[in-house]
């Protein structure tokens, strides 16, 4: 049995007949007319082939009422997720349902959809093939970890719902990541820290020794995509002649968060490529101490709504509204558990890399979700 540790979940390779109870379909199946239309009584016949609701029956004996349950299509190996009641029109299926309440039945159905079985051969595949079939899942405390396996759930329905939108790759990614954080860091009763005791203080510089004959890259409002959050133009300055404002020297990863119109929110992590570089002081750079906070999860709060909506409420000035960098700083922001707010990094990193493909090739989103998917039955989302 193979396993594989992330934090304190691991993953167990188990057949799917350890996890799986199986039930023959024949007391459900339909006797009479199916109908091509839906009445107040009427209950849907199904079949487990991808015309799935063939339509639909008046009879009340012999309904399937114990959902949700897996249709598994014997002969093609299709496989439906079922939560509402019905009858069916063929034997030639397997009903599927979860032996343990540690068992959710949605994940191990995301997992069989990934199996590829050659299904040339006219036979049974369920209890020939499937059932003896291995497939990982999350363990805790020595049994199935619900709540792992249903977080990785919702995330892949998340995924399924915005790739079936048709937006292009990119922006998918985006909006998967998005879901992951809210579902990570959102929906829990997290304890709070204020953002200034979790950063590291970024010194502003010398102009007389640092800048002395020296050409630095400058980041200013005018250089955030207040719709991408990210630094698309810098200027070139000579180190003499940049002004007083731009006297903050960034480092790679530092947040800037504008103190200038909060309410449009020109937030931005600074790349590699900027790296001992400066920005205006209309920045406050928050600095994650890789202690309480890093850095791809205070970029994420920075352009959450409570966050912004917290800022517009400190600002100062009617035609000009700004708050300081105090003001930023002395926000309370959730505190995740430092290995939650990792494994969210790695995930930003796997979206990041996805990208980087994106612009390499001419790969489909479906592609590389697919390729994306797969990586949360590895324990790496």
């Amino acid at each position: 049995m193979k396993q594989i540790q992330t934090n304190k979940i691991k993953w167990k390779e188990v057949e799917i007949g350890e996890l799986l109870d199986y039930e023959q379909p024949g007391k459900y199946i339909v006797e009479g007319e199916i109908h091509k239309s839906e009445t107040k009584n009427s209950v849907p016949v199904l079949t487990a082939n991808k015309s799935f609701i063939l339509g639909y029956t008046e009879e009340k004996e012999g309904v399937y009422t114990k959902s949700p349950v897996i249709i598994f299509d014997d002969f093609t190996t299709d496989i439906k997720f079922v939560d509402f009641k019905f009858k069916v029109k063929s034997s030639a299926m397997k009903l599927l349902t979860s032996k343990s309440k540690d068992v959710d039945l949605k994940f191990i159905f995301l997992m069989m959809k990934s199996i590829n079985v050659n299904f040339s051969t006219h036979k049974r595949y369920y209890l020939s093939v499937y059932q003896k079939r291995n497939i990982p899942i999350p363990f805790s405390d020595g049994k199935p970890d619900l709540a792992e396996q249903e977080r990785i759930v919702k995330i892949l329905e998340e995924s399924e719902r915005l790739n079936q939108r048709g937006k292009k790759a990119e922006e998918l990614l985006d909006e998967f990541l998005k879901s992951v954080f809210s579902e990570m860091f959102l929906k829990e009763n997290l304890s709070s820290l204020e953002i200034g005791r979790g950063i590291l203080k970024a010194n502003k510089i010398n102009p007389e020794v640092e800048f002395k004959d020296k050409t630095f890259k400058y980041v200013d409002i005018a250089s955030i995509d207040n719709n991408l959050k990210k630094i698309f133009d810098v200027k070139d300055i000579p180190g003499e002649e940049a002004p007083s404002r731009a006297r903050q020297l960034i480092k790679r990863g530092d947040v800037l968060i504008s103190t200038v119109r909060p309410n449009l929110n020109a937030v931005a992590v600074v790349p590699k490529e900027l790296d001992n570089q400066v920005c205006s002081t209309g920045f406050c750079i928050l600095r994650a101490d890789n202690k309480n906070f890093i850095s791809e999860y205070l970029f994420f709060i920075s352009k959450q709504r409570f966050f912004i909506d917290k800022l517009i409420k400190k600002c100062r000035g009617a035609n000009y509204p700004a708050v300081s960098n105090k003001d930023v700083i002395s926000l309370d922001i959730p505190l995740p558990p430092f290995p939650l707010q990792k494994k969210f990094a790695s995930t930003v990193e796997q979206v990041e890399k996805m990208k980087e493909k994106i612009n390499n090739t001419k790969q489909n989103s479906e592609e590389l979700f697919n390729s994306f998917m797969s990586k949360a039955f590895k324990g790496e989302l």
